[in-house]
């Protein structure tokens, strides 16, 4: 049993994507922090600030370690992050002399935050498929029906006559802007130390910096421990994303409440009526908009981090951002679907 709906054993069926939930396992975490440990390590070697045999055994070892989760758990509850307890172990498994290396001039917030980054990079690809995908459904649905005609409304109320092509317009406008908005989105690197100066580093921090989110497939950028626009920008994008796909969602649900101006095959079906087919995938895309919607004002509130560094709002970063993630690759997944389940839209 879970708590969300996303990973549930059964509401997954409707809400979850395999998929996206991987790039938010403990295994993918743990993975991108020990990227950002090796990274680190090559970096300062590069520019003579560690040995770099003591580089090479950090790498080697991150490729292979395994972390003791039940530690790394009960260390999180103690000190609010993993990353303590995580160098620690790291330290112990690359030895005493290499460990001296380890993680030099960095801090928690570094390694969580950038590892969040290289995962959303990832799953940002991803979500640029889809709506090509997506795109590309209803363009062959403009192709089968595009000159068929629908009645138009405004304010809920029958307006003038309309085709298909007018109203697949509508759902399709808005993919390809997301589409590049997430191909030209910026995942930068986020390393400041322990108060967003690399004090340790000296002269040579921003050489390391650039080094660090080259090696990670990065964008090199100042320090963001506390300036959340990278968190706000991507969530932001998500929400929109969602919304476009709910407001078809919306649309395609009062289609079939009109129940002669479309066919969806694979409907759902009633315990009560048998005869119904519920527009199930365009409900859940209005559901996860909203949900969206309601995340996003959580998010803008995490952009209040105190000082230096905040342990409320970025903790509230991670109650809401990956739901986010979660409802977006959903919705993109049921739009797909829905788009290629749709036998016959408006009337000759």
């Amino acid at each position: 049993m879970t708590a969300s709906p996303f990973d549930h054993p059964f509401l997954a069926g409707l809400l979850g994507d395999d998929e996206i939930a991987s790039y938010f396992s403990a295994e993918a975490d743990i993975r991108a922090m020990l990227s950002f440990e090796a990274a680190l390590a090559k970096a300062e070697a590069a520019h003579g600030l560690v040995p770099g045999e003591a580089a090479r055994r950090i790498t080697d070892t991150c490729v292979a370690f395994s972390p003791d989760v039940s530690g790394l758990r009960s260390a999180t509850a103690r000190d609010g992050v993993v990353v303590p307890d995580l160098v620690k172990q790291l330290r112990a498994a690359v030895g005493e002399e290499a460990a001296k290396s380890l993680h030099l001039g960095a801090t928690s917030q570094d390694v969580i935050d950038t590892s969040l980054m290289i995962r959303l990079k990832a799953v940002t690809f991803l979500f640029a498929g889809r709506l090509s995908t997506i795109a590309a459904g209803l363009y062959a649905l403009d192709h089968k029906f595009g000159h068929n005609r629908l009645m138009g409304h405004t304010r809920m109320q029958p307006a003038i006559p309309i085709t298909v092509c007018d109203r697949l317009n509508a759902w399709r406008a808005p993919l390809a802007i997301y589409r590049d908005r997430l191909t030209e989105q910026s995942f930068p690197v986020q390393f400041g130390g322990a108060a967003g100066t690399l004090d340790k580093l000296g002269p040579q921090a921003a050489a390391v910096r650039a080094s660090l989110a080259q090696e990670l497939g990065l964008t090199d950028a100042p320090q963001w421990q506390s300036g959340r626009l990278p968190i706000a920008d991507i969530a932001g994008l998500f929400s929109s994303i969602s919304g476009s796909l709910g407001k078809m969602g919306q649309d395609i649900a009062l289609l079939a409440q009109a129940g002669n101006e479309i066919e969806i095959a694979g409907g759902g079906t009633s315990s009560a009526m048998v005869h119904k087919q519920n527009p199930v995938s365009a409900e859940v895309l209005v559901s996860l908009a909203r949900f969206n919607a309601t995340a996003l004002s959580g998010i803008h509130q995490s952009l209040v981090h105190e000082q230096e560094r905040s342990g409320a709002a970025w903790t509230l970063e991670w109650l809401l951002l990956p739901q986010m993630t979660m409802a977006t690759a959903a919705s993109l997944r049921l739009a797909g679907e829905l788009a290629g389940n749709i036998k016959r839209l408006g009337t000759a």
